[in-house]
């Protein structure tokens, strides 16, 4: 209160909208830093410096450690374990100087043809909010924010930004809201991300209902509310909803409609401090991010590959066939052997510090297979599919065990 009380209202609605597309804004003569908010639920995407056309459209961040996504982690139901991933997680922010991680990312799953399945944890309420806790509690406890996100019933790609999702209030607590508030009763994240869509005929960004009648008063939510990027619709009912952060800079526009609300006496000053107080506090808790940190990067990737392992399922062991025998005649067939699909695509995508693949570790064991591409995974591939499908048949003829790689390519599972 002591540094809100000496700032113009200008400055206070500065406050209120982002800097650039990742940080928040700084007043030097007051004391209050600009802080970093970065991608993502899976590992750090920190934008590199946009040197070229190609790197500014690209969604490349920098060389990161990239975890299982939400969608495997859930299957461990081990809130000890993703715990864990969220420690580490937190370490690489700090030596990033990344304040704010933005996830964990608890949409319920309702539609297969949502884009961002893969970062979000299950079709079952409990299940994602215990996990979605633990990950915010392990990242916090590094003195990192996180972002828990898209508040609320955003499972759609579909006018995913415009959509008007209409659902009765028992559904509501039945489904779309327990894991979000199950994360802040037990985590109290530093953020929660407002979705694109409606709910209900009203932009999620300026629900009241949503940010201030349950999330705040009823939950007890103590940390600040920030659109997804490009959420914003009316900044000034956004304020009233009980939405702090505009997200990310809207050059002004935003800022000068506070103003003028407040000139008006549509905003009282005194409701634009509490949010604004609500700010300050954040951006001085993230500026413990600066100086030197590092992390040990081996370690991380062990750790990723250790949960990879606790999350995978075996749905059948028909015949015993599992363990494979070393010396048993094994064809491996499919691209995705060499190039795997460890992850989705959109906001979320991870540049990678090391990626193993089942083909070199399996040349790493000593393992004598054949193997066949099967496939292409790219999109100019002049070979036909009956080339790859032919030499596929041949080398797993006389076979005893194949391994087949499969999956869907990062275009059937993005943003």
């Amino acid at each position: 209160p002591e540094i809100v009380s000496k700032l113009t209202l200008e400055q206070k609605a500065s406050l209120c909208s982002g800097k650039d597309y990742w940080h928040t804004v700084d007043i030097e003569e007051a004391g209050i830093p600009s802080i970093m908010l970065t991608d993502g639920p899976h590992g750090i995407r920190k934008r590199v410096e946009e040197k070229s056309k190609e790197e500014k459209m690209s969604l490349k961040g920098v060389p990161a450690i990239c975890y299982p996504t939400a969608s495997a982690t859930a299957c461990s139901w081990d809130p000890d374990m993703i715990y864990q991933m969220g420690e580490a997680l937190g370490e690489e922010c700090l030596k990033e100087q990344v304040s704010v991680l933005l996830g964990p990312g608890v949409n319920i799953k309702r539609s297969p043809l949502c884009g961002r399945n893969f970062e979000y944890f299950s079709e079952d309420p409990y299940l994602a909010g215990e996990m979605a806790a633990s990950f915010i509690n392990g990242v916090q406890s590094k003195g990192i924010g996180t972002s828990i996100k898209h508040f609320a019933a955003n499972n759609q790609e579909t006018r995913r930004m415009t959509v008007n999702t209409v659902v009765d209030e028992r559904t509501l607590r039945e489904i779309y809201l327990p894991a979000f508030e199950n994360a802040v009763k037990k985590a109290q994240p530093w953020t929660i991300m407002a979705a694109y869509n409606r709910l209900n005929g009203t932009y999620c960004a300026e629900n009241k209902w949503l940010l201030t009648d349950v999330l705040r008063n009823e939950w007890g939510f103590e940390g600040i509310v920030v659109t997804d990027w490009g959420a914003e619709n009316d900044r000034v009912q956004g304020l009233l909803a009980g939405q702090e952060l505009e997200m990310p800079s809207s050059n002004g526009v935003g800022n000068a409609q506070i103003v003028a609300a407040v000139e008006k006496g549509l905003v009282s000053e005194d409701y634009l401090d509490e949010l604004v107080d609500r700010l300050v506090d954040m951006a001085l808790k993230g500026e413990k991010v600066r100086g030197e940190y590092t992390y040990d990067a081996d370690a991380h990737h062990a750790l990723a590959r250790k949960i990879a392992g606790q999350c995978m399922v075996l749905l059948k062991n028909d015949n015993n066939i599992l363990p494979l025998k070393k010396d048993a005649k094994i064809t491996v067939i499919g691209e995705m052997a060499k190039k795997p699909r460890y992850q989705g695509a959109g906001s979320s995508l991870i540049n990678p510090i090391k990626l193993d693949s089942a083909y070199d570790t399996l040349k790493e064991m000593g393992v004598q297979f054949d193997y066949a591409q099967g496939y292409s995974t790219e999109k100019k591939n002049k070979t036909s599919d009956d080339t790859f499908v032919a030499e596929a048949v041949q080398k797993a003829t006389g076979a005893e065990v194949v391994l087949l790689f499969i999956g869907l390519t990062d275009d059937y599972e993005t943003e």
